[in-house]
């Protein structure tokens, strides 16, 4: 079921394991594997510590999302953080990608797919970049419970070039829906 659109406002890659990711005019994503040419590439978990715990881990941590809705917030918070800072890889607008089921499929630009697996655990690392960022994208709701709000995390289902500018467009994964949880 779709459910609306959206629109990508940056695209950022790196080959290197850095915190950040330069922003660029286009990015290939690649059935199966994740963003051409970025250090997350690859079937199994490309996330060094991950990597230490067990290399043979399904890789589903291929695309890191965050909706520029997020930007503002941390604005609002003193934080100065542009598209690609946070280490994301497609940097949304007007999708509540938090609030997406697992499943969800979402289309960017003419061709690619990726499917939400789930969100992003933004580690101590995100304090070195700012100091003091962790405790605004990871804190507690109304009931206690964590909420994370770095971004979420997928899997490409469908290779196609994405560039600032292309549309989102959701798809709902069939009922019942599953929330989203830390990968």
């Amino acid at each position: 079921m779709s459910i609306g659109t959206g629109t990508v406002v940056a695209v950022s890659r790196d080959a290197a394991h850095r915190f950040s990711k330069p922003t660029r005019d286009s990015v290939r994503l690649l059935a199966g594997l994740g963003v051409e040419g970025d250090a997350h590439l690859g079937v199994t978990v490309q996330h060094r510590s991950r990597v230490a715990q067990d290399p043979t881990q399904p890789n589903l941590r291929q695309v890191h999302l965050i909706h520029d809705e997020l930007f503002a917030e941390l604005r609002a918070a003193g934080y100065d953080i542009a598209p690609g800072d946070l280490g994301e890889n497609v940097t949304t607008h007007g999708v509540d990608l938090l609030a997406l089921p697992v499943g969800t499929r979402l289309r960017l630009g003419p061709d690619a797919v990726v499917e939400i697996t789930g969100l992003r655990n933004p580690c101590r690392q995100i304090d070195r970049f700012r100091s003091g960022l962790l405790k605004h994208v990871v804190s507690r709701d109304g009931s206690g419970r964590i909420a994370r709000k770095g971004g979420v995390m997928g899997v490409v289902l469908t290779t196609g070039d994405i560039r600032p500018g292309d549309p989102v467009r959701v798809c709902l994964p069939a009922t019942p829906h599953r929330p989203l949880e830390r990968v």
